[in-house]
């Protein structure tokens, strides 16, 4: 094979298949799960910082959105190809090279001397998450098989969801210590030594896999998919910050015809023999399509939730960073501690975990609304616990297994391009989350007021929960 002419190092491909596959240890589980934390952990750390960031950079409303959506755009746009990458090149090498763009990416972004300069860094750093997550995915499903998949697979949904709510928990501690008077840069140059780790732990712990029959670059697929992503993604973001200029609605008219054209080539290259980047017959497997389409509203509902309520406590309630803070470790603590339960009630119940975890948060936001509507603008962090306890609880019982879902029957050497797909998926959701729920968060805010907002908003992500739910209703009792 030419993947092998080209590093001569590697006298055979690595085993893509778990029975042949060296064992993935403990330690080295725990390091891959260190690459699906950061990503995520930065996708939603600035969203707290991002009032420190105008103020010292002087950057205005739709500049700050770009810090977020620069990130969320690339990220989203590279998953599948770096997933590819790593089918290809060796998932361990490509895992080493995400780990350390996202250190150089990080310390760029940490000293930024302007805003303009800060969105390309964060651009960058996108791109090299989208190198470094699929390759954990990846590497779990290529190196274990069983309980111990099944275990690692949970394992890796508590990191996920934890990382989404701890990024803005550790974003108010940071901007508020303001170590070594870095401020809000403090939240990405922290990147910088948790890399170093993560590099020397991996070089030692993490196996390399490979697929048997890596596949070329689909250049095609690649490009069309970026674009159908950036026409949805980046106006939906821009738009109300920028006054919805003829370029959003261009873009936005693109996306149906992209996203066609896609398909038709994917499609086409199947037939032809020729490996896609998203393979249809991948999206054919029952546990990967149902999968995906409970993830979709899920991510898109918890996406728009992060940023709404990051903005609403520090503007609405006037919370501080550490408040702002404090106010989601309720939801982060009963998260990690259902998600890591996760096995044991699957293998009593089976798929009805993801039913009643969706009732749960439904009860949660419900919650939460009522104190909102009934304490506002007189909140404290104690009176918001309740509602955010019980949606961590739902949440907790909900993505680790939409997660084993998906991945379920995946072959181990598809995994890369399974992973590939599933955290696109998860990340575009996230993306679009931020620019659905927030600009209709943003844009009642003037003429309704904040708390009303809220409620609006809130209510919206109650429908997604309620979409959710409603669609895990189908899932055969013992699809896990």
């Amino acid at each position: 094979m030419s993947e092998i002419r080209v590093h001569p190092s590697v006298s055979r491909p690595p085993p893509a298949n778990p029975e042949d596959a060296p064992g993935l240890s403990p330690l080295g589980l725990a390091t891959v799960l260190l690459g699906a934390a950061l990503p995520l952990i930065d996708f939603f750390i600035v969203n707290v910082a991002l009032p420190a960031m105008g103020r010292d950079l002087h950057a205005g409303e739709a500049m700050l959105e770009l810090v977020v959506a620069g990130y969320g755009v690339a990220y989203a746009v590279l998953l599948v190809l770096g997933g590819r990458l790593g089918d290809t090149f060796g998932r361990r090498r490509l895992y080493l090279a995400g780990m350390a763009a996202f250190g150089v990416t990080s310390l760029a972004c940490g000293l930024a001397p302007d805003a303009g300069s800060l969105v390309a860094a964060r651009v960058a750093q996108g791109a090299s998450a989208a190198l470094l997550l699929p390759q954990v995915l990846a590497t779990i499903q290529a190196t274990t098989s069983g309980p111990r998949r099944a275990r690692a697979l949970s394992l890796y949904g508590a990191t996920a969801g934890l990382s989404m709510v701890a990024g803005q928990i550790l974003g108010g501690l940071l901007v508020a210590a303001d170590v070594a008077g870095t401020g809000w840069r403090a939240v990405f140059l922290v990147n910088v030594p948790v890399a170093l780790a993560g590099l020397a732990l991996a070089a030692r712990t993490v196996p390399e896999t490979r697929s048997e029959r890596p596949a070329p670059v689909d250049v095609p697929g690649t490009l069309l998919l970026g674009g159908s992503l950036i026409a949805l993604l980046l106006p939906l973001t821009e738009g109300r910050a920028a006054g919805w200029p003829v370029w959003t609605w261009l873009l936005l008219g693109l996306f149906p015809l992209l996203a066609a054209a896609f398909w038709v080539v994917e499609r086409r290259a199947d037939r032809d023999g020729i490996v896609p980047l998203v393979p249809p017959s991948l999206l054919a497997l029952p546990g990967l399509r149902r999968g995906l389409g409970l993830v979709l509203p899920f991510s898109t509902g918890f996406g728009g939730f992060m940023f709404v309520i990051a903005v609403a406590l520090q503007q609405g309630l006037r919370f501080g960073p550490v408040a702002a803070g404090l106010a989601l470790v309720p939801m982060a603590a009963a998260f990690f501690a259902v998600s890591l339960a996760g096995p044991r009630l699957v293998a009593r119940f089976g798929s009805p975990v993801v039913t009643v975890g969706g009732l749960i948060q439904a009860l949660g936001l419900a919650v939460l609304a009522v104190t909102v509507l009934r304490g506002w603008p007189d909140l404290s962090v104690a009176e918001l616990a309740p509602g955010m306890l019980l949606a961590g609880l739902g949440q907790g019982l909900q993505l680790p297994v939409l997660f084993r879902i998906v991945l379920a029957d995946v072959p181990a050497e598809r995994a890369g391009v399974g992973s590939g797909v599933m955290v696109t998926t998860q990340q575009s959701a996230l993306a679009l989350g931020v620019a659905t729920l927030g600009t209709l968060f943003l844009s009642l805010e003037p003429s309704v007021g904040m708390r009303d907002a809220l409620l609006w908003t809130l209510g919206a992500q109650l429908a997604a929960v309620v979409l959710t739910t409603g669609l895990s209703l189908r899932l055969p009792r013992t699809v896990i």
